[in-house]
């Protein structure tokens, strides 16, 4: 599977501390992204409660730009690559619910509507890859059944989900640069 080193990043901004993995010489966050950014922004139900199990959905534009220093949002290709590295849906479901490991948090997500839904279901993570001026690439992680359903939104897909709408709210994990 190539995991190797687990480790620690401690966020400057306001002093929370996220678990990381490296994952195929790549290190990654393994916890979703709570920085309370001044805009776009959101909490699960409008709820800071949620912010410690599930993290923080935010707005695409915001995610470009949310990740500590030294760390970035990860590209869809990049998304796509750790997907690879888990080729069976049985495994990636072990790593992604393991807590030790990359740990998908489902927190859900808010549409561009403003409804919030599907939290503890699914996690949608935005990627840096712009679709066009009014949507974006996302990695989903669902439970239908209880059996993970993973996807990456791939505009190369033409059956495919091609993006979302930037003003949805979805949760963050970076990359280490």
């Amino acid at each position: 599977m190539n995991l190797s080193g687990q480790g620690k990043l401690t966020d400057k901004r306001d002093g929370n501390i996220y678990r990381t993995i490296t994952i195929g010489g790549v290190t990654w966050m393994a916890e979703n992204l709570k920085y309370k950014a001044k805009s776009g922004a959101f909490y699960f139900d409008n709820d800071s409660n949620n912010i410690p199990g599930y993290g923080v959905l935010y707005e695409w534009k915001t995610a470009m730009n949310i990740c500590p220093v030294g760390w970035r949002l990860p590209s869809g290709t990049e998304f796509q690559t750790l997907i690879n590295h888990f080729d069976q849906k049985e495994t990636w479901g072990k790593i992604a619910s393991d807590p030790s490991s990359f740990g998908i948090q489902l927190g859900g997500m808010q549409d561009y509507e403003g409804n919030f839904s599907e939290m503890d279901e699914s996690g949608y993570y935005w990627t840096s890859t712009e679709y066009d001026k009014s949507n974006a690439e996302y990695f989903s992680y669902l439970l239908i059944d209880d059996k993970p359903v993973i996807d990456i939104s791939r505009k190369e897909d033409i059956s495919d989900i091609h993006g979302t709408e930037k003003s949805n709210k979805y949760s963050v994990r970076c990359l280490k640069n």
